[in-house]
């Protein structure tokens, strides 16, 4: 690791914030992220790294402390040549790309690590992640401060399902959805035996793995597409979970709800679980059972099993929005990918980056 930077002339050293910099990702990630939000504290030294073992790249980490105690940890990878000096934040795409921070980093901390990313870098890449996300609102806020530009690309909405609220109005779940789903358990089950099961911690072994992945690859995802997209096929996506599977912490966050009929994997709901939120990452069914809604009757037992165990919200991600409706999910936070780009790039070059930038989003943002 190299030496630290000490920013700021503080009075006492309580005060005084240093940035350390070093090759590959720091020890000190999971130490900041114990202490974030509960909503991110996933954000671990193991995800990052399944990240870079499945993707590619090679990571360093800006660590900032405060008194001697980390409050901040960047780790990025670099976009582009060498030339081009600009870093992206490390990570998966789902839920979204952010990093560890502190539930009580003060603004001078994220004063600090700008000022250290602006010795080394141009540009700053962070996204997708959300409009509330506070790693993001901390950096916004000291790019403000010191001249940096921040360009947002847009890339979807998100849906949030707010299930405390709908029980304590008594809508959810209604009686006639309960009915319905009952009816369709009925016919299904004339395929054979329902087992419906969840997974999560030390349950994560290759089985199980590869039933997600064989629902995948029977689904409408191996059949109408290149497969690109899917999570759970050993390459790629699948890979990234099941090394990010190994961290303990992380494979207890890692939740999914499993359909087998007839002892045949049929419909699976993959999620993370992130204190009183879950995030719903992937689902998926085999078409032969669609006429039955077996994703349907999936997802509410995995919903009111989390109601069972705490869990109040549910972050739906983007895209497909009406069924998402149709539980009950309202408009979240709109999700955006962020350039920030350092003072000394004249006002013309930042202006024409933040154009082709906004102009590559997907379509106007609220």
């Amino acid at each position: 690791m190299n030496a630290p930077i000490v920013v700021g002339d503080h009075a006492t050293l309580a005060s005084r914030h240093a940035v350390l910099s070093c090759e590959g990702l720091s020890s000190a990630i999971d130490a900041v992220a114990e202490c974030g939000v509960p909503t991110h504290r996933f954000l671990r030294h193991a995800w990052f790294a399944a990240a870079l073992q499945a993707y590619g790249g090679r990571a360093r980490t800006w660590v900032v402390e405060r008194a001697g105690v980390p409050v901040i940890a960047l780790p990025v990878v670099t976009v582009g040549p060498q030339s081009l000096g600009m870093v992206q934040v490390a990570g998966s795409y789902w839920p979204f790309r952010s990093f560890p921070v502190a539930g009580d980093a003060d603004p001078a901390s994220f004063d600090a690590l700008l000022d250290a990313a602006g010795r080394d870098v141009r540009v700053v890449r962070m996204g997708p992640v959300y409009d509330d996300d506070p790693a993001l609102a901390g950096l916004r806020a000291a790019a403000e401060r010191h001249g940096w530009r921040a360009l947002p690309r847009f890339v979807a909405e998100s849906f949030l399902l707010d299930m405390e609220a709908l029980r304590a109005e008594g809508t959810w779940p209604r009686n006639s959805t309960l009915r319905k789903n009952r009816f369709h358990e009925k016919h299904l089950g004339e395929h054979g035996a329902l087992d419906w099961r969840f997974v999560q911690g030390k349950a994560w072994d290759e089985p199980a793995f590869e039933a997600l992945s064989d629902i995948e690859h029977g689904s409408w995802i191996g059949d109408r597409t290149d497969g690109s997209d899917a999570k759970f096929a050993s390459d790629a996506h699948g890979r990234f979970w099941r090394l990010a599977s190994i961290d303990p912490v992380i494979a207890d966050a890692m939740w999914a709800a499993v359909l087998r009929v007839d002892g045949k994997p049929a419909a699976f709901s993959f999620d993370l679980n992130a204190g009183v939120l879950k995030y719903a990452i992937a689902n998926s069914y085999l078409p032969a059972f669609g006429k039955h809604s077996p994703g349907k009757l999936l997802y509410y037992r995995n919903l009111v099993r989390a109601i069972e165990d705490g869990i109040t919200r549910v972050d739906w991600g983007a895209g497909d929005s009406g069924y998402k409706r149709t539980i009950g999910a309202e408009d979240g936070p709109a999700i955006r990918d962020w350039l920030f780009v350092r003072p000394g790039i004249t006002a013309y070059v930042a202006s024409v980056i933040g154009w082709a930038w906004s102009r590559s989003g997907n379509g106007a943002a609220r």
